[in-house]
């Protein structure tokens, strides 16, 4: 636990940290709620509780930053854009 003086001050503390896989805010304002997780910079958040979802894409970010698993975007990792030209055709 950190003491903090406002919302503004709590969300530069948590992002101040040189990690970033996951976090969670909690409120009986869900949308208040919602509105912070947006500001944290964490691969994940989670608003009044935290579990993971399977299709939903999984990493952290910083230091905790490793790429993402799940999801569309845990692919990405596989993938290669490739380009071809071909010549104009008369």
């Amino acid at each position: 636990m950190i003491p903090f003086g406002d919302e503004s001050e709590a969300i530069a503390i948590a992002n101040d940290s040189e990690y970033g896989l996951g976090g969670s805010v909690w409120s009986s304002d869900v949308e208040h709620a919602t509105g912070i997780a947006a500001r944290v910079k964490s691969g994940t958040v989670g608003v009044n509780h935290y579990a993971n979802d399977p299709v939903a894409p999984f990493g952290g970010i910083k230091k905790s930053g490793l790429g993402r698993e799940l999801g569309l975007e845990g692919l990405h990792t596989f993938q290669h854009l490739h380009t071809v030209y071909l010549p104009p055709t008369a």
